[in-house]
C-alpha cells in the first residue's frame, strides 16, 4: 500500500480542468495524491458505457486497491470537446455516471464535480 492519503480524479484530458480540481479535491478532502485517470469527455463514456469504460475501470481499481484511495470524483466540464453537450446533459450524465463507478466500488465514497467558465470547481449533489 501506498504510504499517504489518496484520491482518485476521474477527469476530461483538457488541461485546463487538472490543476484545479487537484488543488480543491487536495483541499477540500485533506489528501495529499490525487490520481487522475484522463479522458475525452469522460462522463459520456461512463454514462452510455462506452469503449472505454474497461480502461477507466482498471485504473480506478489501481488506485483504491493499490494506493487505497478513500475518494472518487467524476468530473464534467464546461467548453468540453469530448463531450460538446450543455451543462444540463453534461450534469445527467455525471449522475449515470456516478451511479456505474458507485457499482464498482460501494465502500469508497463518490462525488461528482463541475467545473465552471471561469475554471472554478462546483460541487454537484
Amino acid at each position: 500500500m501506498a504510504h499517504g492519503v489518496f484520491g482518485t480524479a476521474i477527469n476530461c484530458m483538457d488541461g485546463r480542468t487538472q490543476l484545479p480540481v487537484n488543488e480543491y479535491l487536495k483541499k477540500r478532502y485533506q489528501l495529499d495524491f490525487v490520481d487522475t485517470i484522463t479522458e475525452p469527455g469522460p462522463v459520456i463514456i461512463l454514462a452510455e458505457n462506452q469503449a472505454g469504460v474497461a480502461s477507466i475501470q482498471h485504473r480506478v481499481k489501481i488506485s483504491v486497491e493499490a494506493h487505497g484511495s478513500k475518494l472518487i470524483a467524476i468530473v464534467a466540464h464546461h467548453d468540453c470537446a469530448g463531450n460538446p453537450v450543455p451543462k444540463e446533459i453534461q450534469l445527467e450524465q455525471l449522475e449515470a455516471a456516478l451511479k456505474a463507478v458507485r457499482a464498482w466500488y460501494s465502500e469508497v465514497q463518490c462525488i461528482g464535480l463541475w467545473v465552471n467558465d471561469k475554471w472554478q470547481v462546483e460541487p454537484v449533489d
